[in-house]
């Protein structure tokens, strides 16, 4: 684990212990960072004391739920490699690389185009 990285978006991070996350039931507990957040715009429910105004979601997926957390709570085990994202109606994905950037990836399949391509030909 890194404590020196600040987790974001997509990484594989773990809960650290700590009084507030030992009486959360967090403490230890490894998950995937969803969200960034201002608390004090937002108002969301923040384990730990939010010193920059900033908390981290994190999903667990074990439990089925997730939680906000003060970011110096939060600490990265890794870019979470080979996640993907994929959005309706988008032909391209994103995949999660070990170094933490994003490759961009076309879904569209090569090859002849499909036959209602030329619907406006006659016979």
């Amino acid at each position: 684990m890194n404590a020196k990285l600040q987790a974001g978006f997509g990484d594989n991070v773990a809960i650290r212990s700590t009084e507030d996350t030992r009486a959360a039931g967090y403490a230890g507990l490894r998950g995937v960072v969803y969200g960034l957040t201002t608390p004090s715009v937002t108002g969301v429910e923040v384990i730990g004391e939010p010193v920059d105004d900033r908390a981290l979601n994190v999903r667990f997926d074990d439990l089925g739920k997730d939680a906000w957390f003060a970011t110096h709570l939060v600490e990265l085990i890794d870019y979470n490699p080979g996640m993907e994202i994929r959005l309706e109606g988008v032909p391209v994905r994103w995949v999660r690389a070990a170094d933490g950037s994003w490759l961009e990836e076309s879904t569209l399949e090569s090859g002849p185009a499909p036959p209602w391509w030329k619907f406006w030909k006659r016979r």
